[in-house]
């Protein structure tokens, strides 16, 4: 018998018995008793910010206060945009991108945007500053959570954005805005 023989007959000998496999219950692996106060806390530590509101219409003077630049593409239609006409080179031009996000994971600070909500997939990753606007009852713990709300068969394209765009690639020194967004802010509706 070949050394290779040897090691297989060996392993064949001593292979453990197969065991069914169990659904994990993935609700005792991370669950926050406060999702919006962990949000925020991620977000805020990626580079992002957050700022809660009680209502829409809170959430559009808030929005009318903060300086957004000349160029302003509003796809959550408190802010009337047409995109349609606008090239990617137009597009390039966009100061501030305000786009309705989806799920929001408190565990990395990311939020789920269809290609139905920004419009134009090159909007929320071409404007300088980006305003997702959620509500609170769309916070959920984990990523796990999220992907069990979403359904990519009936939204197309998607992407979860988490903080602006960041990049630590050259002498691990740290860039953001390299080729993104330099910020990002979260706007939450509370319930």
């Amino acid at each position: 018998m070949s050394s290779r023989d040897k090691i297989f007959t060996a392993i064949r000998k001593n292979k453990p018995e197969s065991v069914p496999y169990t659904e994990p219950d993935l609700s005792l692996v991370i669950n926050y008793p406060d999702l919006m106060s962990q949000f925020s806390t991620v977000l805020t530590a990626i580079g992002g910010s957050c700022k809660e509101v009680a209502s829409a219409t809170e959430a559009k003077q808030f929005i009318d206060s903060i300086d957004k630049g000349a160029f302003v593409i509003d796809t959550t239609g408190v802010y009337p945009s047409d995109l349609t006409h606008l090239s990617p080179a137009s597009l390039a031009a966009v100061d501030t991108a305000i786009i309705r996000g989806g799920v929001a994971v408190a565990e990395n600070g990311s939020i789920w945007v269809t290609e139905e909500n920004m419009v134009n997939r090159l909007l929320p990753f071409i404007a300088q500053q980006l305003i997702l606007v959620i509500h609170e009852k769309d916070l959920v713990s984990t990523m796990h959570q999220a992907y069990e709300r979403i359904s990519v068969n009936e939204t197309g394209f998607g992407v979860f954005i988490a903080g602006p765009s960041k990049t630590a690639d050259i002498e691990q020194s740290l860039v953001i805005g390299a080729h993104g967004p330099c910020g990002m802010m979260a706007v939450v509706i509370r319930n």
